[in-house]
């Protein structure tokens, strides 16, 4: 269908163009010689990005007139009321979600690697990027975040697709890649499923349409390419070093040795994300060489354990985890590397999750010993006090709440050197904690 409307239509305009994701769409349309446009309720970096491009960018707030326009794509953060999807139907213009819409992008290259999981997207799509670079590929990857050197998109011919594919709403089931990666299953998003085992079954179906299907040894996956800590996976990890947190590991193929891979990552984690690129590479044909060359060159990807500056002599670290899964993981690599005290800002990512996995947050965050909960990112979401940031922070004994900026300014203050302060969460936080890092060197 795409090739038919890239054919027939010059103009896209996206609502919600300022999520990562679709901002990289919007762009990819761009650089194809396309008319966009666009709106969101915020502006942000990555819209900044788009204007500085000539994009244009409505955040007044004030519906556009679309009629212009011949294919309008939105997130499903937007909701089936809002006007301007109104008025494209009203129009009966070509009207697309975001998932529906990253299908159609994909069936323009010759083949499409996909990677889904609740953990460990972003990374181990960027890992793929800088390994189809050493090894000279011509491909377009799409991050649903800012790789330290690609951004969330880079394009370097048609031969391959790179794409994370996202389980929300069952999006990634409009995909058909040539190979489907699916790093894990842990329950997230329940409330668009109900239950793990409908998200489970979610992923057997995106896994099972894949031409060739990895995943994580000893989880869902069956009949495919699998990769762990297990020497019975297709792909293994065993020698494995570490300093500071950074990996390094003999990678094996089967019970070939293929060589040692250095990370320069934080986080044990990360060892099972590089696996996953690993096999995924190889099924490309791309020799050991360019893929170690590759990971050496992957230094990371904005907000996963990105350090932001110091405050009294304190690290700041920002991390996007913000499913208790992702927490442990990070507060684990934290505990390994922070010399004295710990200090944690959390921010709970819709009120939904908190709610469906209340007692895993629990869990994973009351044995912080300097916790400030900051108030719920609603994101498309309406107040549920069953789920609200306040509601956490009242069960977590060692906790407080944070309503404003200020509020996280005075806690992260105490810190001081040797300590370690980490800001955790996917919503705003991140551009929170930028300010705080800029207004307290300014200001110390």
């Amino acid at each position: 269908m795409f090739k038919d409307i890239c054919r027939c239509s010059n103009s896209f305009y996206f609502i919600g163009i300022g999520g990562v994701s679709m901002s990289a769409l919007a762009k990819l349309m761009y650089f194809w010689g396309k008319k966009i446009a666009g709106s969101d309720i915020v502006f942000n970096d990555y819209i900044n990005e788009l204007q500085t491009l000539g994009i244009k960018v409505n955040t007044s707030g004030i519906a556009d007139d679309i009629s212009g326009f011949d294919v309008i794509i939105y997130t499903d953060a937007v909701s089936q009321n809002d006007i301007l999807l109104a008025e494209a139907r009203k129009l009966n213009k070509i009207i697309l979600s975001r998932g529906q819409f990253l299908n159609e992008v994909s069936k323009n290259f010759g083949s499409v690697i996909a990677v889904s999981g609740c953990h460990g997207k972003t990374t181990c799509t960027a890992m793929l990027a800088h390994i189809f670079k050493a090894a000279d590929k011509k491909f377009c990857v799409h991050i649903g975040g800012r790789d330290l050197t690609f951004g969330n998109l880079y394009i370097d011919g048609k031969d391959y697709f790179i794409t994370e594919a996202c389980e929300y709403k069952k999006n990634f089931l409009y995909l058909t890649p040539a190979v489907g990666i699916v790093l894990s299953s842990d329950a997230d998003h329940l409330e668009c499923y109900g239950n793990a085992e409908e998200l489970k079954k979610s992923y057997k179906i995106f896994a099972d349409s894949s031409h060739v299907k990895i995943g994580l040894y000893g989880d869902i996956i069956s009949g495919g390419l699998t990769f762990g800590f297990n020497k019975n996976a297709s792909y293994s990890a065993r020698a494995i070093c570490q300093t500071e947190e950074k990996y390094s590991f003999d990678a094996y193929e089967g019970d070939t040795k293929l060589g040692r891979i250095i990370l320069n990552v934080y986080g044990k984690h990360n060892i099972l994300n590089a696996l996953a690129a690993i096999a995924a590479a190889r099924s490309a044909q791309i020799g050991f060489n360019q893929i170690k060359l590759g990971l050496s060159q992957f230094n990371g990807v904005e907000r996963r354990f990105e350090k932001l500056g110091k405050i009294n002599g304190a690290e700041v670290i920002a991390d996007y985890a913000h499913h208790p899964g992702e927490i442990a993981a990070t507060l684990k690599t934290v505990k390994k590397i922070a010399a004295e005290n710990m200090y944690v800002v959390f921010q709970p990512h819709t009120y939904s999750r908190t709610k469906l996995l209340f007692k895993k947050f629990v869990r994973v965050l009351s044995p912080l010993q300097n916790l400030l909960i900051y108030k719920t990112y609603a994101a498309r979401e309406f107040y549920d006090d069953e789920g609200s940031a306040l509601t956490l922070s009242l069960k977590i004994k060692n906790s407080r709440y944070g309503e404003d900026e200020r509020d996280i300014t005075e806690f992260v203050a105490r810190a001081s050197q040797g300590d370690m302060i980490l800001f955790l969460g996917a919503g705003d936080i991140y551009q929170i904690a930028k300010r705080v890092v800029k207004n307290l060197s300014a200001h110390p």
